[in-house]
């Protein structure tokens, strides 16, 4: 298994190995030292038979240290040298993969040159994704029928979001940018036959099956592979300030391991935590380098205003531990969808706030399906503090708020019943591909 470098992809492929190895399967993780340090821990001794960590070094810069070669704290302007980094470590790749000889390959959405090495070896190779299948539909549609309005309107980018990525292409070296798009549809094409989604069909299904009329490629739904709380999450804080609250009167805020919000963002949501009639834990998180105290971002007057009801922490926090904790009543969300994905299985209704990428469709998504609120922007794609006020006090304390709230509810529960589900039709489909005699490598999208 060779996932990007990032928490969000790491995390579900570690999820997904685990389920694997139950099955009788033997995997390897390859990945940098510093995206797998943080993750050995979650493995379990119950794993560590079937489940082996492997090690990737990408070439050492001055600019690039290797505590760096990571998505996880990393600061933006760095994510260019990031990716030459790791395109740059592909001889190694190769050379680990003749070296291991695997049945089967698992890769990610970045790294054209892993599947390429594998058909070079004859290895069949297949790409998992850790996005939603609505937002891949919604990307392959663009590219395949350019012009032609997507065919599901609720999941959509708005206006300012559309013109957020234009400022952000036209910020872009164009080879740049037509390079990051090439690997993204090599990588999909080169995917022997399938391709592995987080996702599960009584969400994605339309989603997923219009992938697959689109692409011809079978995509096979692999379920929310959401990790349990282990022992090291433990955080007596937090888990202090949890316990002292009543059942469902605290929101969670966090906006995940590789999103930095602006200080204008901050503020208003510092304002829009303060307006409203609930507690809550909010994490704070700074890029690498960037020693800056959680009191210089917030506003003044902010905690003798919030007083005994907020907790803001910086840094790190055990996010399935406290959304599993029977006094969070909703979670404040960018909507990266492993957090989308927790969300739902705990039962957590999603305060949706938006930032970038898959984001706003992960949110739409969300909210199609009835578990989230969206906190609506101005026409300039701002955040105001009296909707975020507005939209947390609905769905935690407001009649409103009910119907999201048992639709999450109802959403823990159909998860928890149909348990690993989706992993019997996976170890079908591998099996079925591993036990062919020949392959057939040629990218087709």
């Amino acid at each position: 298994m060779f996932p990007w470098l990032g928490y969000g992809h790491i995390s579900p492929f570690l999820e997904l190995a685990k389920k694997l190895s139950q099955r009788n399967f033997t995997i390897f993780i390859c990945s940098t030292p510093a995206t797998l340090n943080p993750i050995r821990k979650k493995l379990g001794e119950e794993f560590s038979g079937a489940v082996k960590f492997t090690e990737l070094h990408l070439p050492f810069s001055d600019d690039l240290p290797s505590d760096l070669h990571t998505t996880n704290g990393l600061p933006p302007h760095l994510m260019p040298a990031l990716k030459e980094a790791f395109d740059a470590a592909s001889p190694s790749f190769a050379k680990l993969l003749e070296d291991l000889r695997p049945d089967l390959l698992i890769y990610d959405f970045l790294q054209p040159w892993a599947p390429r090495a594998a058909a070079d070896l004859d290895i069949p190779a297949v790409e998992f994704i850790s996005s939603s299948s609505s937002m891949t539909a919604y990307m392959i549609h663009r590219f395949k029928r350019p012009g032609v309005d997507f065919p599901f309107s609720n999941v959509r980018f708005r206006d300012y979001e559309l013109k957020r990525f234009a400022k952000m292409a036209a910020e872009t070296p164009p080879e740049r940018e037509q390079k990051d798009k090439n690997r993204v549809r090599e990588c999909f094409a080169r995917s022997c036959g399938l391709v592995l989604i987080k996702s599960f069909e009584e969400i994605e299904g339309k989603y997923s099956s219009y992938i697959t009329s689109l692409t011809g490629k079978n995509v096979v739904p692999v379920g929310p592979l959401v990790q349990e709380p282990c022992s090291e999450d433990e955080n007596s804080e937090i888990l202090g300030f949890l316990n002292g609250k009543e059942a469902k009167s605290t929101v969670f805020v966090s906006f995940g391991s590789e999103y930095f919000l602006s200080d204008e963002d901050t503020c208003e949501i510092a304002n829009g935590l303060a307006g409203s009639n609930v507690n809550f834990v909010w994490v704070l998180r700074f890029p690498k380098g960037q020693d800056r105290e959680i009191t210089s971002v917030l506003p003044e007057q902010f905690s003798g205003k919030v007083g005994e009801r907020g907790l803001v922490v910086k840094g790190w926090a055990p996010q399935a531990k406290i959304l599993q904790h029977p006094s969070i009543g909703g979670f404040v969300s960018h909507c990266g969808w492993s957090s989308v994905m927790e969300a739902m299985k705990y039962g957590v209704p999603i305060i949706a706030v938006p930032m970038h990428i898959d984001q706003p469709v992960n949110a739409r998504l969300a909210q199609e399906v009835g578990v989230a609120v969206e906190v609506a922007r101005d026409g300039e794609g701002k955040l105001r503090r009296e909707k975020i006020t507005a939209v947390i006090n609905a769905v935690v304390t407001e009649e409103d708020g009910e119907g999201v709230s048992s639709t999450a509810a109802a959403m823990r529960e159909m998860l928890a019943e149909k348990g690993d589900k989706e992993i019997i039709t996976v170890v079908e489909e591998l099996r079925k591909l591993c036990s062919k005699k020949t392959h057939d490598f040629t990218p087709v999208f």
